[in-house]
């Protein structure tokens, strides 16, 4: 399991979890979307540019 903290967000991924890859994303304790990786197709929920921008930058620092 792995936790980041960025820009108000808790994303949050577990080794074994289920397919297809994904993390599920936290704001204030309440889950708003879970986010396949790397090709950022949202599953569940909803998200706006800023947190595409943040998931975006994690991907290239290679921390998801």
């Amino acid at each position: 399991m792995g936790r980041i903290r960025r820009g108000g967000y808790m994303i949050e991924s577990w080794i074994g979890d289920h397919e297809p890859k994904h993390v599920h994303i936290y704001r204030d304790g309440r889950l708003i979307a879970k986010v396949e990786v790397p090709s950022l197709l949202i599953l569940s929920g909803h998200m706006n540019r800023r947190l595409r921008r943040i998931l975006e930058e994690l991907l290239e620092e290679g921390r998801i």
